[in-house]
């Protein structure tokens, strides 16, 4: 019998994923909210809301909005609702996640719990570390759309769930890695954001980029040193997982965090900035849940507590950054 997949969310990142299972399988559960955005998909074959341009066959999709319908359908859940969304979403949840394989595309943390989505699924649902998994770039959901070469790095700590879902995502133009590392790569998707951030406020100040070059060197930098605290294991910061996922949001025009730090940068307030995007800017909440992670951990991370001091605590973007030029090298 076929293993069954199910996509949870409907936006870009969650579009783009049911779109490269749709090359592999005949089937894709695909849960999303909004009623209309389901029904444009029956009629018109496109999510009205995000990356319109891929096609999809309705026939393909079993669409619900119903979350426990899909979780009951799948063998292997794939979530990719924004974090700041994920601990209401799964209070909607009365279905089992017994002999479930669930795999994280999300890349934040849970707001409610301060947690990585891997950590909030075992404490809250007993989920075994073994039936949890993490996929992460470096990859644009964007470039998914327009069949664009990506590369997605797939962990789990059971190699083969890893393969499996490697092996259903993975396409002429997708190429898959696997890896054991599931915390150190699902803290690296999260504190990237926040370091794309930083290298849009940087832009957003008329910083050049001699300086982002600077800025990128030592987030990498720093990251290791969070992710050491964090869990200590053998791992090269320097493959796609981190290195590669952070220089593409850090430098992309696709990144809504790197857009987001733009507009603040420029002037904008939070609240202003956050009502202009469209999207969720993810590196918002993992600002917040990173540097109150670090209090405890005491790594030193200069980017991440200057994106934090202007995103809450309204620290001035031009002082704060000019700080933070003497605390790099």
């Amino acid at each position: 019998m076929s293993l069954k997949f199910g996509v949870l969310g409907g936006g870009s990142w969650a579009t783009a994923i049911v779109k490269m299972l749709s090359e592999n399988l005949e089937e894709v559960g695909w849960y999303m909210r909004s009623n209309y955005a389901l029904e444009h998909i029956k009629k018109e074959q496109h999510n009205p809301n995000y990356l319109s341009a891929v096609e999809f066959n309705p026939s393909q999709l079993k669409l619900s909005n119903d979350i426990n319908e899909i979780i009951k359908y799948a063998d292997y859940l794939i979530f990719a609702i924004p974090s700041a969304f994920v601990g209401k979403e799964l209070e909607r949840v009365t279905a089992s996640f017994d002999n479930k394989i669930v795999f994280s595309a999300i890349k934040g943390i849970v707001p409610e719990t301060g947690q990585i989505v891997g950590s909030h699924f075992h404490d809250k649902y007993d989920i075994p570390f073994e039936n949890i998994g993490v996929i992460t770039g470096p990859c644009h959901a964007e470039e998914v759309a327009l069949e664009r070469l990506s590369y997605l790095t797939i962990a789990c700590a059971d190699e083969e769930h890893a393969k499996i879902v490697a092996k259903h995502l993975s396409s002429d133009y997708i190429k898959t890695t696997i890896s054991d590392d599931t915390i150190g790569t699902e803290y690296a998707a999260m504190l990237k954001n926040i370091y794309a951030i930083a290298a849009g406020i940087a832009h957003g100040l008329g910083y050049g980029d001699n300086f982002q070059s600077v800025l990128m060197s030592n987030a990498i930098r720093e990251m290791k040193k969070f992710i050491k605290k964090v869990h200590k294991m053998k791992r090269n910061i320097n493959d796609s997982a981190y290195l590669g996922d952070l220089l593409v949001t850090g430098y992309s025009v696709f990144s809504r965090n790197r857009m987001f730090g733009n507009m603040i940068g420029k002037g904008y307030t939070v609240k202003s900035a956050q009502m202009e995007m469209s999207m969720v800017a993810e590196g918002y909440y993992a600002a917040e849940s990173a540097y109150k992670i670090n209090e405890k951990l005491g790594a030193k991370t200069p980017i991440i507590n200057a994106v934090y001091d202007i995103l809450y605590k309204g620290k001035d973007p031009k002082k704060t950054f000019i700080k933070l030029t003497e605390k790099v090298d």
